[in-house]
């Protein structure tokens, strides 16, 4: 009874004085009986008050943490035409396996063993395949197994065939041990790949298992895009169970206006991923690329010129998405280090932003508009957010938790009241009680209550058909 009372006690009082959590870790200690049986010291008595404050340490237990970590390499002429070949070579032989595997159904697919001597064979018959290295030929196999079994069990769809233009060239290299991973300078270290030499990339942040940083690398991927080739370490590092984080709990609404607000009012907002002349050169050359698609014939080739003002496209997007993530890295990371329990929506983002157009029989209206808040949502990319706060969380102690997100805009924060006339463009302005505020401040308090924390609500319908309500503090 005296420990529940102390508890009710220091959680109202830190909620209506927000400052005795920085200055007092603590406000009661926690409360025993003790009993004895037979003769006990006056000493020994005294010595258990002193010290029952004190809890036993939990003995931690030891994960294992996987992580990648990317790095952009500096290549010569020769190296950057030697990974090419690679790249090629991989999109290849996987093109080889899925004709195989699929083309006498599934009846005539062929086992691993069988496909692993097919591919041993093809790079001693075929001369640009053996450019690729044997365990990247063997990656390959894996990552077309597993790509099946993910297909199986629901998590992805079918493979298909990678197109030469569509696709994104990647070589795995899955032994760690022959990188020799070394740090040169302060921005430049080297790793050493197999058939193309030693490399140097730019260093970027620390590595585990490179230098005195703990853990070790147990492989690489080597990755191009629009801006070059570039290496993605996979690390693994033991570490102990993450001791429970005791911050504030906060709600989350993600938006557009506001990319995310905070149930504290303490939003999180960017300007354009754009600078206005790298957004001018944007409209340039997408306005020059449909020029040249016009002036192409129906059945005739795409011209070099083309293919050009695509790259230029792409690298202009490409430096957005950058800057995108860099953004949503260092958010993440404040957030999950300042809060212990981070309340979201549960948004089905693909099913928001499907298209409008409808059929023939039941064309949709407003195409054009939802066309362009489609693309507006997406260039937020609210899922990889939540990803990003997902495991840094966890890594702190803290926890992630998805509320359903049905009314969370239209219901007021303060009384309960749910009226969609309440909200009108980014103001709310509750019927019922008056209150007003911030429309993606009032929804992300809402989606705190939907999780139990803070203020919870309960009303029932009033016999003139509005909503009354009541607020009681959480316990």
């Amino acid at each position: 009874m005296a420990n529940q009372l102390k508890g009710f006690t220091s959680r109202t009082l830190r909620e209506e004085f927000p400052h005795l959590r920085r200055r007092l870790p603590t406000l009661w200690s926690r409360s025993y009986f003790v009993s004895s049986v037979g003769t006990v010291s006056t000493a020994t008595v005294e010595k258990y008050m002193e010290t029952q404050w004190e809890r036993p340490v939990q003995e931690r237990r030891v994960v294992k943490v996987n992580r990648g970590y990317v790095r952009r390499l500096t290549l010569t002429p020769e190296q950057a035409a030697a990974l090419d070949t690679q790249g090629h070579a991989a999109r290849a032989l996987w093109n080889l396996l899925h004709a195989w595997w699929t083309w006498g159904g599934k009846g005539r697919r062929p086992g691993l063993k069988q496909a692993d001597e097919a591919i041993r064979q093809a790079r001693v018959d075929i001369p640009w395949l053996a450019d690729l290295p044997a365990q990247a030929a063997q990656q390959v196999l894996k990552t077309y197994v597993r790509a099946w079994r993910n297909c199986w069990e629901g998590r992805a769809c079918a493979p298909e065939f990678k197109g030469r233009l569509r696709s994104r060239m990647s070589v795995d290299v899955p032994q760690g041990r022959d990188l020799a991973v070394t740090r040169l300078s302060r921005h430049v270290g080297q790793v050493r790949l197999p058939k193309v030499g030693v490399v140097r990339f730019r260093w970027s942040g620390s590595i585990p298992g490179v230098g005195r940083e703990p853990g070790r690398t147990t492989g690489a991927r080597l990755v191009k895009d629009v801006l070059g080739w570039h290496i993605v370490f996979r690390t693994e590092v033991e570490t102990g169970t993450p001791a429970p984080h005791h911050g504030p709990a906060v709600g989350i609404d993600r938006g557009v206006n506001v990319a995310l607000a905070l149930s504290d009012g303490a939003d999180h907002t960017h300007g354009s991923w754009l600078r206005p002349k790298e957004a001018e050169r944007l409209l340039r050359l997408e306005r020059k690329a449909a020029r040249q698609r016009r002036a192409r014939k129906p059945s005739e080739r795409t011209s070099n010129r083309l293919h050009r003002t695509y790259d230029q496209i792409a690298g202009v997007r490409a430096r957005a998405k950058r800057r995108r993530h860099d953004w949503q890295h260092q958010t993440t990371t404040a957030i999950a280090e300042k809060y212990g329990i981070v309340v979201v929506e549960h948004l089905r983002v693909k099913n928001m932003t499907r298209s409008a157009k409808g059929t023939v029989a039941a064309p949709g209206s407003n195409v054009r508009q939802k066309a362009g808040l489609n693309r507006v949502m997406l260039n937020e990319a609210h899922a990889r957010t939540i990803d990003l706060l997902t495991y840094k969380l966890a890594e702190r102690g803290g926890q992630l938790r998805k509320v359903p997100a049905a009314y969370t805009s239209q219901t007021c924060s303060g009384c309960g009241h749910r009226d969609p006339r309440s909200r009108n463009g980014v103001t709310f302005t509750c019927t019922s009680c008056g209150h007003a505020g911030h429309a993606d401040t009032n929804a992300a308090q809402n989606i705190l209550h939907a999780a139990g924390l803070g203020r919870v609500r309960t009303w029932s319908p009033a016999p003139v058909g509005r909503e009354t309500s009541t607020t009681r503090r959480a316990t």
